[in-house]
Formats: C-alpha cells, structure tokens, sequence
C-alpha cells in the first residue's frame, strides 16, 4: 500500500515539474529569484525530449509500482500519461523533438513578455 501511494506521489510531482518546466516563466515574471530554479529545470525538460530520454523518475515509478505488486509500464512519463491526452498513436522522437521546441519556444514567449517587462518596471521602481 505504501509502495503505491509513493507511485502515485511521485506521478504527482512528475506531473508538477512538467507544468513548472512548461509554464514557470509565469512564476518567474511574479518572483523573479525564481529563475535560477526554472531555467535550469526548462532546460533539462527540453533536453530530456530532444534527446529522446527518459526522466529518471520514470524508473523510479515503475520500480514502487512492481514493490506494491502493479505492472510498470514501457517508455516515459509523458508517453504514458500526458500524450494518450494530447493526441492519439505512439510517440515518436520527431514528436519529442517538437515538444522540446515548443518548451523552449513558451519559454523564451513568456520571458520576453512577462519576465523582461516585470523586471524592467522592479528596476524602474528601484531608481525612481
């Protein structure tokens, strides 16, 4: 039982990193020191997909699953949970290399547009 909720704990937070690692420019713009942790993360979830790897929480799952005595599952996080939601059919690396695109390219939208203003007016207030 424990092994199982650990599994679903950690599903949880894989699941949370993905939304920071996608949308945490946001948290960013709002709390600027935020940056030294989002980018990093932005950066390893783009290579995590370009590269065609999978997240090490991914094993880590699969083996509390197997302790709690439930069948783990091939492939990565995202190919089992969060693509049968976004379209249909089996992932592929040309589709992880879009994903790895798309991150960076959300990104760079949401600093250029959230981010740099944000921390242009804490500057212009400091001065002022």
């Amino acid at each position: 039982m424990a092994a199982r909720l650990a599994a679903d704990a950690l599903v949880l937070l894989h699941l949370a990193f993905i939304l920071f690692v996608v949308l945490g420019g946001l948290l960013v713009a709002w709390r600027p020191r935020l940056a030294w942790l989002h980018l990093p993360a932005a950066a390893w979830g783009a290579w995590i997909e370009a590269a065609g790897a999978i997240c090490p929480l991914t094993p880590w799952e699969n083996r509390l699953r197997a302790m709690a005595g439930d069948a783990g599952y091939p492939g990565g996080f995202i190919e089992h949970y969060l693509i049968p939601l976004v379209y249909p059919g089996d992932l592929t690396a040309q589709h992880q290399r879009w994903l790895a695109l798309g991150v960076v390219l959300l990104n760079l939208a949401i600093y250029a547009s959230a981010v740099l203003p944000a921390l242009q007016r804490r500057r212009r207030n400091r001065i002022g």
